[in-house]
């Protein structure tokens, strides 16, 4: 029975911030408001643990401002095609899998970039789970439309809050950010809820931190395979409840250029500017089992590979990108996991860029 492997799309597979990036080109300094939602988004799941708030609720909490500034669904699909970066490789690296694999894509990303990712690849789009909305269906008024700009001005003026290690409530915050996150608080949950724009809050279900685990567990029944043989890749704060899931039933985590939540829920942190690393693992997982993926992974160097009985047309690729060095693909410990965050973070930055690397 062939196993599941399932992997985040933002990336392990491609290189974009879609939301981000869609925001900061159709809105006026939304290269600023993103980032301070999204670092408001990490303080609502991760920290304040905000009843009903799940983290990836960014791309709901966006949506008022892109209808205000008129952004269709025709729009942000050809935006999506125009702008898709793939990590190189990949979609040898998911041809590879789907032979030995059930492969499937589960991402926070809008659905029209998750179509125009699929169309690029040759993926069917049914293998997806993904963020599902049709903004064209929302209509407000002019009125409207002018508040949300306003307010869209006000929060790309803030500063970008800062979250202190260890911070378990408001009060760990300074002084400042108290104010920002209290100001968002009334803009988010009492202002914009109350518009015709609001209804997005209500009727659009994010494919956030909760959904994905939700997506992980679908799988696995519409499949019949046990966690077991699972293998789940993903790259930050949304894919931490379905790292937890899949961990806890015995199947195989990668952060694949996380950031500091990623790294510190998976079992194996890969550092690669390539796909390949991740094709050999579940090579090894999907043929051999966990506990071989993991000793490959232990022993990561060029006469261990060798030895793995990876497939051969696989490594020979690896060693013609790689003759000189390997990509860093190590153990998480509790010993190493401080360091790895740093590294796989600051990796992620040079691989994506400062304004997409740094995006929970």
């Amino acid at each position: 029975m062939k196993g599941a492997f399932i992997s985040d799309c933002e990336g392990p597979i491609s290189k974009n911030d879609n939301a981000y990036e869609v925001s900061a080109h159709f809105v006026p300094n939304g290269c600023r408001l993103y980032p301070i939602i999204s670092r408001y988004d990490d303080v609502l799941s991760d920290v304040l643990k905000r009843s009903g708030y799940k983290a990836g609720y960014t791309l709901k909490l966006i949506l008022p401002f892109l209808i205000a500034y008129s952004v269709k669904d025709r729009k942000i699909h050809e935006f999506s095609v125009k702008n898709l970066v793939l990590v190189p490789n990949i979609k040898d690296t998911l041809q590879h899998v789907r032979s030995i694999a059930s492969v499937f894509i589960v991402s926070t990303s809008y659905k029209h970039y998750i179509n125009a990712l699929c169309q690029a690849l040759d993926f069917p789009f049914e293998n997806t789970y993904c963020t599902r909305v049709s903004i064209d269906k929302y209509h407000i008024a002019e009125q409207e439309k002018n508040r949300l700009k306003e307010l869209a001005k006000e929060i790309a003026k803030m500063a970008l809050i800062q979250i202190p290690p260890n911070a378990e409530s408001i009060s760990d915050f300074s002084k400042g950010d108290q104010n920002s996150i209290r100001r968002l608080d009334e803009i988010f949950w009492k202002e914009l809820a109350g518009m015709k724009s609001g209804r997005v809050y209500s009727e659009v279900s994010p494919m956030g931190a909760g959904e994905k685990a939700e997506a992980v567990q679908d799988i696995v029944r519409k499949l019949g395979v046990r966690f077991s043989n699972v293998m789940y890749v993903g790259d930050s704060i949304t894919d931490e409840e379905a790292f937890n899931l899949v961990r806890e039933n015995d199947g195989l985590t990668i952060s694949f250029n996380g950031n500091r939540y990623a790294v510190r829920s998976a079992e194996i942190a890969v550092l690669s500017e390539n796909s390949i690393p991740t094709a050999i693992i579940a090579d090894v997982f999907c043929r051999f089992g966990k506990q071989q993926a993991i000793r490959m992974a232990e022993n990561w160097n060029a006469e261990a590979l060798k030895k793995s009985h990876v497939n051969p047309s696989l490594l020979e690729r690896f060693f013609r990108l790689y003759p000189s060095k390997s990509s860093k693909v190590r153990i998480v410990t509790d010993e190493s996991i401080e360091t790895l965050a740093e590294e796989s973070s600051e990796f992620r930055r040079k691989v994506r860029g400062e304004a997409v690397g740094r995006l929970g």
